[in-house]
């Protein structure tokens, strides 16, 4: 028999409903996996009497025929989410201690569909970071690491790494620039990013507002489904969020993707790119091929400033976010003689090097001398790349592209380290779909040589996750990737 902790979130349901097995028992088998796991750092806090409780709860739900959507599901949560009574630190030094009293309303969603939360997992802080080593707790390990630990990706890393060593049946991340979708394809499941506004970011620790969003990290497409739906939603309480109907995604899974139109960008095979991963690209093609669909080269032409545009906006914004950390209602203080060195020694201990260096960056490009020559113009640019997608979805429903350039790399490797801006690289094929705020999927392909994932990323039109969930679920079934 498989392991429970090997199941998708739906044989979980339908194993729960036929009473194979109880939530307490599910539950239990993913804190043992936890317990055995704990090499891989994927959690910064967990939560078992929390999860027994819940778990307890879901069962009485079963016997009495009450069951809700993802009634006993164990889920872990990014730690960027805040847990109403449970320690949210977004894995930064100057949150220790911070215990919310209130429910981000994606958490809230799951919760109230019967979900059990395992614990809080580790990240990039505050969400920056391509590779999970920003973390004030330290790296979280990707469990494809033989010999030398390789990084989960960031900056859900946590979440990536958790899914895939079976240590809970699906998590939340969070996406500003590929930070569910790079991880995802590191750690060989899949992950998707939905149309900004999709999901409520209220209670999630802001980082760049105009590009942050919550979306599910999944064993299988059908779990994404599963997910996305629940956590998805309007909320008065997010002035971004949307006014739009959430669509059943898993209705979509097993149509027929005949006559669907794939565009493939001209612009994201740059000399140098990596052999393997543009054999699994066109590999990716000829599987959509065979079902019926046809493929379109199409152009991006505005992708080459899609970076730079990304790491002027992103840290513009997060420098007026991360402002309100000061020592002075909530988290790490750090006093001084004056009130100006409480506000310098709190955020000087406080903040890791890489949220110091985008806070700089972010301060420099809003200062006065500065804001129309690089903040301005770098909006203006990101319109240009939102109506490269536009023209471009003219000609397409769906654009295929790989996820990263890379697969995973080790925990402490030096050319990142040393040169911030190769870390930057990686996020390539991910940030533009951030600043058009448009709706993307990551999904397992294939293994490289050295034996890590390699994954393919499908982008859609705004609010059309189904047509990406279509496609994706036939391109799941095709490559018939096995996690390992």
């Amino acid at each position: 028999m498989t392991e429970l902790t090997q199941l998708t979130i739906s044989q979980s349901l339908k194993g729960l409903k036929n009473k194979d097995f109880t939530a307490t028992e599910l539950t239990n088998a993913y804190l043992k996996k936890m317990e055995s796991g704990r090499k891989y750092n994927a959690y910064v806090l967990e939560m078992p009497d929390v999860a027994l409780k819940a778990a307890l709860q879901a069962d009485t739900h079963y016997a009495n025929g009450t069951e809700r959507a993802l009634e006993g599901i164990p889920l872990g949560i990014k730690d960027l989410f805040c847990t109403k009574d449970i320690r949210s630190t977004a894995c930064s030094h100057i949150l220790d201690g911070f215990v919310p009293q209130y429910e981000s309303t994606v958490t809230q969603n799951l919760l109230e569909q019967g979900a059990v939360f395992l614990g809080k997992l580790n990240m990039d802080e505050f969400a920056m970071g391509g590779s999970n080593e920003t973390s004030y707790f330290k790296p979280a390990v990707n469990p494809y690491s033989t010999e030398k630990p390789l990084v989960p990706g960031g900056s859900s890393g946590g979440s990536a790494a958790a899914v895939a060593a079976d240590m809970c049946a699906g998590a939340t991340g969070t996406d500003t620039g590929g930070s569910i979708r790079q991880p995802a394809a590191f750690c060989g499941i899949v992950g998707i990013k939905p149309t900004y506004g999709r999901c409520s970011r209220w209670g999630i620790m802001a980082f760049a507002s105009s590009l942050d969003q919550a979306g599910p990290m999944t064993k299988d497409v059908r779990d994404a489904a599963l997910m996305l739906k629940i956590m998805a939603g309007y909320d008065k309480k997010d002035s971004t969020s949307a006014k739009v109907d959430v669509p059943d995604f898993e209705k979509v899974l097993g149509q027929d993707i005949k006559g669907l139109k794939i565009g493939l960008p001209a612009e994201y095979r740059p000399d140098g790119l990596n052999a393997e991963i543009e054999a699994y690209w066109d590999k990716a093609a000829e599987m959509l091929k065979s079902r019926g669909a046809e493929i379109v080269p199409i152009s991006l032409p505005h992708t080459k400033y899609a970076l730079p545009v990304y790491y002027i906006i992103a840290p513009a914004e997060a420098s007026s976010n991360l402002a309100r950390y000061d020592g002075i209602r909530y988290g790490l203080r750090v006093n001084g003689e004056k009130l100006d060195d409480l506000y310098v020694n709190t955020r000087t201990e406080g903040f890791g090097a890489e949220v110091k260096r985008r806070i700089m960056i972010g301060t420099y490009v809003l200062s006065a001398g500065y804001y129309d020559a690089y903040y301005l113009k770098a909006q203006k640019v990101r319109r240009l790349i939102k109506n490269d997608f536009e023209e471009a979805f003219k000609k397409c429903d769906l654009i295929l592209t790989p996820t990263s350039p890379v697969s995973a790399f080790e925990i402490g490797d030096k050319s990142m380290k040393e040169n911030p801006i190769n870390m930057y690289l990686n996020d390539v094929f991910t940030v533009s779909v951030n600043l058009a705020g448009l709706p993307a999927m990551s999904l397992p392909i294939g293994l490289d040589k050295k034996g890590l994932p390699l994954s393919m990323q499908l982008i859609g039109k705004a609010f059309d996750e189904e047509t990406i969930f279509k496609a994706a679920y036939a391109l799941e079934k095709d490559a018939g990737f096995k996690r390992k």
